[in-house]
């Protein structure tokens, strides 16, 4: 059996991937791209990469971000949730 580390994340970090899963649907990707950049103005959006489900019911959005700090990320997390069309942040 393989033991399990910690992962370190250094901050600031380029490049740091959000991964966003949640109802797909009109308008989904660009309620995940507003919010990413109200929390990481510098997002670059032509690292998205869109994923659909098997079924099409839910689709995985993701980007890179400039991570700058623990709080960001908290931040960002919850704002996604709070949408109601986020199921889960990675």
């Amino acid at each position: 059996m393989t033991d399990v580390k910690s992962v370190t994340i250094e901050l600031p970090c380029e490049r740091y991937p959000i991964k966003v899963i949640g109802d797909a649907g009109e308008g989904f990707v660009e309620l995940v791209i507003e919010v990413l950049r109200l929390h990481a103005p510098d997002l670059d959006t032509d690292t998205l990469v869109l994923r659909d489900s098997r079924n099409g019911r839910y689709q995985t959005v993701q980007l890179l971000i400039t991570a700058t700090s623990i709080e960001q990320l908290q931040d960002l997390n919850s704002a996604l949730r709070a949408t109601g069309r986020v199921h889960m942040v990675l």
